[in-house]
């Protein structure tokens, strides 16, 4: 081997890798980098992957190797440690054996009927993807080429979603009832549900409405949290009255949320939450949280929409019915958000207030660890 090759100043070898029918493929858009997207080709799971490679040596040159090989890989990278890379699938093919090639050369491969088990999922701390790989080895340094292909996971609707309903206040100073008509949520769905104020005794100025992302990844005791607010919006705007009611419709068509992912390969989990907010005439911040499921629904699946209608002779708001479009700046983006909250809370030396669950009604009629979050603002 030259000294010029040994020292990287060989050739140059291009390697690109094309995918059959890939230009009829839905292309998925995915964060790269800070300020950088790529797209890439969308694959369902048992879908075989197949194309070419074609790998050209510059200059008029050859190069020596001792085997090319393709692999299907997917992975689960943390970027707190980027060393350490978790494969979960590996497939590989032989395109040549040891030898020499110069010019041109094309290969073809074909993975057929691959399992693809999880989604394709880009977080905070985390990162899920799946790959065609090439590798040319060779004595000092083997060269490497990688495209990405991303993968959907279609869930049907459950059977049972049943409504969710709570009680909250602080004794003798605020009592309200929040409900929303869905338990579960596909990403194109429409949240509706209703507050019921029941004992008003403090003045309120407004009431916030936010969907939070929490990605938890690792294993106690080296686990690591993020939170990060989707979007947040105003519901009420002045003091509301006894016997009150706000509508609450949320499309979340127009937002960037996933699937609900519990326990990935047991190494990450990425949950979602909506968190009701009241804000006083002293600026306390009093807050409640409650879990929700979001999944991916199959094309043409109809929309089952429970609608939640206000029970009796009550005062309605209707001007509080707010469509969100755009999430707002003041968004924590690390640390578990009851943290967050109660960070910001003791920023502003605010006076303590607790709001208590009083009952739930969920899937299981209990209500399960992390569903139902007490916050101290």
């Amino acid at each position: 081997m030259a000294l010029s090759e040994m020292l990287g100043f060989g050739p140059r070898i291009d390697i690109r890798i094309s995918l059959d029918g890939e230009n009829k493929r839905e292309q998925i858009e995915y964060r790269a980098g800070k300020d950088k997207k790529e797209k890439a080709p969308l694959y369902f799971d048992g879908e075989s992957v197949h194309g070419k490679v074609n790998i050209n040596v510059g200059d008029g040159k050859h190069v020596e190797h001792y085997g090319i090989k393709v692999q299907f890989v997917g992975s689960i990278e943390t970027f707190y440690d980027r060393s350490t890379q978790y494969e979960f699938v590996s497939l590989g093919q032989e395109l040549a054996s040891p030898g020499v090639i110069s010019g041109s050369s094309t290969y073809s491969f074909n993975f057929k009927n691959v399992e693809k088990q999880y989604e394709s999922y880009q977080g905070i701390n985390v990162k899920l993807r799946y790959f065609i790989r090439v590798t040319i080895s060779r004595r000092m340094r083997s060269i490497t080429a990688d495209k990405d292909v991303w993968v959907y996971s279609y869930k049907m609707p459950p059977h049972t979603n049943h409504t969710i309903k709570m009680e909250v206040g602080i004794e003798d100073c605020l009592h309200i009832e929040f409900e929303y008509n869905r338990s579960k949520y596909h990403l194109k769905d429409v949240i509706i549900g209703k507050i019921s104020f029941l004992l008003v005794r403090i003045k309120i100025k407004h009431m916030e409405l936010a969907i939070i992302r929490r990605e938890t990844t690792g294993s106690i005791p080296n686990q690591y949290n993020e939170s990060e607010t989707i979007t947040k919006f105003e519901i009420m705007d002045g003091a509301p009255v006894k016997g009150e009611v706000i509508p609450i419709r949320l499309f979340l068509g127009g937002f960037e949320i996933t699937p609900t992912y519990r326990d990935i390969n047991k190494k990450f989990s990425t949950r979602y939450y909506l968190n009701l907010v009241l804000i006083d005439e002293e600026n306390r911040r009093y807050f409640k949280q409650q879990e929700i499921t979001f999944f991916r629904k199959p094309e043409g699946e109809q929309d089952d929409v429970q609608l939640i209608e206000p029970q009796g002779e009550v005062n309605q708001r209707k001007a509080s019915n707010v469509v969100a479009t755009d999430p707002l700046s003041d968004t924590p983006k690390t640390g578990d958000p009851q943290k967050a909250s109660t960070s910001s809370a003791q920023n502003r030396r605010e006076t303590p207030a607790v709001m208590t669950n009083s009952t739930v009604q969920q899937e299981s009629g209990k209500a399960k660890d992390g569903d139902n979050t007490d916050v101290v603002a």
